[in-house]
């Protein structure tokens, strides 16, 4: 019977076996295009040294892997599948499936062998340190294509203030792409870490003055009423936050591949320290993208009220609220975009401006337009809703409001 091992943590899903097996359990799973390549060859210096752990490492090492990177839908496919149950390793969980028969295509639950990883606590923690590693890289590489992406929505204005602050990291960037660059060719951990050891704080206050002008930049929307200054903040904070993500963006890159660098050392020099070390970074990780989606979600909650706003006053400024509108949901996208990589999922719908004829019939839309232009203004929309009224019932009959 064929047998494969998943080795599980907050961000992913390793399956360890014969190459065919994980084929045929992805394929049975509907995970083939969550999968990618996971090599297993840093293994032997992951674990500490000794002839039976090293042996241990070498049969795994032997086998094929792949790497899952867990999101909502990934992750209830492989519930699905069999699921996975904790284990003593904090924040690692195991299991070991079978395959019932080549026609059904069945995975069970089958008990540990010797064979298992869990029988050599040195190697299971070891593939658990090289899953760190690997969700650190695949989080890099997916923020170095947001920021190609994000490139493209910058003018030369917007380009060349982004690049004046990145200016400020160009030392750090450049000592970390060389310590990467050694340690993708077996250069020494210890020789690497002290390229980049004292880098760490640059990077981090560049990011922390970005996340205070995201904030100020929520606050300009912040008590704004006029649908006409809604349009012309909202555009501004549109293209000033789309700066400021693509400087995050650089930043979580730098710290992600930091990070790799910072557990080759911390293995090399202390490996009876790593998997606290890759448990304290999995920690940071994730206060990191609290830290994030607090100052998003502040923006966005700015920005869904001036959408609301417009949608409230259709009748008289139906051009700029169509604005608000258009600003917002670019604005969603572009933060949406940035979340992925982190591991954030978006759960916004798209805004809808309300039609103006819609608006028309709105009772409330009415009043508030009466308010703004004054009893003179009231009158004359009296006047022209007794006459258009019936025919914008027509144009109008099976209209729906959008959702907000």
């Amino acid at each position: 019977m064929a047998e494969i091992e998943l080795v599980g943590d907050d961000d992913g899903v390793v399956v360890v076996g014969d190459r065919s097996a994980i084929g045929r359990f992805l394929d049975h799973a509907g995970l083939v295009t969550w999968a990618r390549e996971f090599d297993l060859g840093k293994l032997r210096t992951v674990t500490k040294t000794g002839a039976a752990v090293l042996g241990a490492a070498s049969g795994v090492v032997e086998q094929s892997a792949m790497y899952l990177k867990l999101t909502p839908e990934s992750a209830k496919r492989l519930q699905d599948a069999g699921g996975l149950m904790k284990t003593r390793t904090k924040g690692i969980s195991h299991a070991m499936l079978g395959e019932t028969g080549r026609t059904s295509l069945k995975w069970l639950q089958v008990e540990d062998g010797p064979a298992s990883m869990l029988a050599n606590p040195a190697v299971f923690s070891g593939v658990g340190g090289l899953m760190s590693q690997f969700a650190q890289q695949a989080e890099a590489q997916e923020l170095r294509a947001l920021l190609v992406s994000i490139d493209e929505k910058l003018d030369d204005v917007r380009r060349t203030q982004r690049d004046a602050v990145l200016a400020r990291m160009k030392r750090a960037g450049e000592a970390i792409e060389e310590a990467r660059t050694l340690g993708e060719n077996g250069g020494d951990p210890r020789t690497l870490w002290e390229k980049v050891s004292g880098e760490a704080s640059t990077i981090l206050d560049v990011q922390e003055d970005a996340l205070l002008a995201l904030r100020a930049l929520a606050d300009k929307i912040d008590g704004q009423r006029k649908t006409g200054e809604l349009k012309k903040v909202t555009r501004k904070v549109e293209r000033e936050v789309t700066v400021q993500l693509a400087i995050l963006a650089r930043c979580f890159e730098l710290q992600d591949e930091f990070r790799v660098v910072e557990l080759d050392h911390v293995l090399s020099t202390a490996p009876e320290n790593f998997e606290g070390h890759r448990r304290g970074l999995v920690a940071a990780r994730e206060k990191r993208r609290a830290g994030v989606l607090e100052h998003t979600t502040r923006l966005m909650a700015r920005m869904d009220a001036a959408g609301g706003i417009a949608n409230e006053n259709i009748i008289l400024h139906a051009r700029a609220a169509r604005s608000v509108v258009a600003s917002l949901n670019s604005l969603a996208e572009i933060v949406d975009g940035f979340h992925a990589p982190l591991g954030i999922e978006s759960d916004r719908y798209v805004l809808s401006a309300t039609p103006w004829q819609v608006a028309f019939l709105d009772p409330q839309q009415r009043r508030t337009a009466a308010k703004e232009a004054g009893r003179r203004a009231l009158v004359g929309v009296g006047v022209i809703g007794a006459i258009a009224l019936p025919a914008v019932a027509t144009l109008s009959k099976n209209a729906s409001k959008p959702r907000v």
